[in-house]
C-alpha cells in the first residue's frame, strides 16, 4: 500500500498563535483533514505564551472535538522539569520521564480532569518533548488513554502492554514509498512561507490523510514486529547522527 500520512499539532493552548492557526484551521477544513492536535492541559510554559488568552479556549477544544478532529492529552502543565530522554531518547529534558510512578500518576489524572470538566475526552497521549518513561505508560493505562503518537516505526502497532503506537517520525511532508508517517508541527513561530507549504502538501498529498480511528481499525489488532524494532531503530540512530544524542 502506498504510504499515508496523519498530521499532528501540538502545543495547542490559549495563549498559542491563534492568527496563523486560523488560517491552519482554515486550510485543513478546506482540504477534508482531521488532524491529532495536542492540547495542553494546564499550560505553564511561558514558551508558549505567544499571544493574549483565548478566553473561550474549551469552547473551541470542544468544537474541534465535535468535528471529529483528534484531541491529544500533551502533557499536564508542559514544564520540564527533569534531564531524562525517556524510552524514545529523542530530547534530554522532561515533565515526565524518571519522576516515580505516583508523582506521574498525580500529574495525568490533574490533565484527564480538567479535560473531563471541560467536556472533552483525549485519545491520544502526546508528551511534551517525546520523552516519557514505562511508568508513563503504566499510569496511562491506569487512566484509561493506550494510544500513543510516538516512536519511529513503519507501522502502527499494539505492544505487549497492549498500548496501541502511531508512530511519530517526520516534521515536514516528504514523499515515502509506503508505511504509516506522523507529522508533526509547531504553528507558534511559523512563517507565511510554512503556511504556503502546508496548503501545498494539503493539495499534493490529497486523499493519502488517514485519522486516528481509522490507524486503530486497521492496525490495532497488529502486534509489534522485528521489522517495527528494526525501523525504529534505524530511524532513531539516524536521527541521532544528523542532531546528536539527546537533542
Amino acid at each position: 500500500m502506498p504510504a499515508s500520512y496523519v498530521l499532528r499539532f501540538d502545543d495547542i493552548c490559549p495563549t498559542m498563535n491563534w492568527a496563523m492557526w486560523r488560517q491552519i484551521e482554515a486550510a485543513l477544513t478546506d482540504a477534508g483533514v482531521s488532524p491529532i492536535l495536542a492540547v495542553v492541559p494546564d499550560n505553564q510554559d511561558p514558551e508558549l505564551a505567544v499571544g493574549p488568552v483565548r478566553e473561550n479556549f474549551w469552547a473551541e477544544v470542544r468544537g474541534w472535538q465535535q468535528r471529529g478532529w483528534t484531541i491529544g492529552l500533551h502533557g499536564y502543565q508542559h514544564r520540564y522539569i527533569t534531564r531524562n530522554a525517556g524510552i524514545i531518547g529523542r530530547n534530554c529534558y522532561s515533565e515526565f520521564a524518571g519522576l516515580p510512578y505516583e508523582s506521574q500518576l498525580a500529574k495525568l489524572k490533574n490533565g484527564m480532569a480538567i479535560f473531563a470538566r471541560e467536556r472533552v475526552w483525549p485519545a491520544v497521549w502526546v508528551a511534551p518533548a517525546h520523552s516519557f518513561d514505562g511508568h508513563t505508560l503504566q499510569a496511562l493505562a491506569e487512566c484509561g488513554l493506550t494510544t500513543v503518537s510516538d516512536g519511529y516505526s513503519a507501522l502502527p502497532h499494539t505492544d505487549a502492554r497492549g498500548m496501541f503506537w502511531i508512530p511519530q517520525q517526520l516534521g515536514r511532508m516528504r514523499e515515502l514509498p509506503a508505511g504509516v508517517w506522523t507529522v508533526c508541527h509547531h504553528h507558534n513561530h511559523w512563517s507565511p512561507e510554512e503556511l504556503t507549504r502546508l496548503r501545498s502538501d494539503l493539495a499534493r498529498y490529497r486523499g493519502r490523510f488517514s485519522t486516528v480511528a481509522q490507524l486503530e481499525q486497521r492496525y490495532y489488532n497488529r502486534p509489534e514486529q522485528w521489522m517495527d524494532r528494526m525501523s525504529a531503530s534505524l530511524m532513531g540512530m539516524a536521527r541521532k547522527a544528523r542532531f546528536g544524542a539527546g537533542q
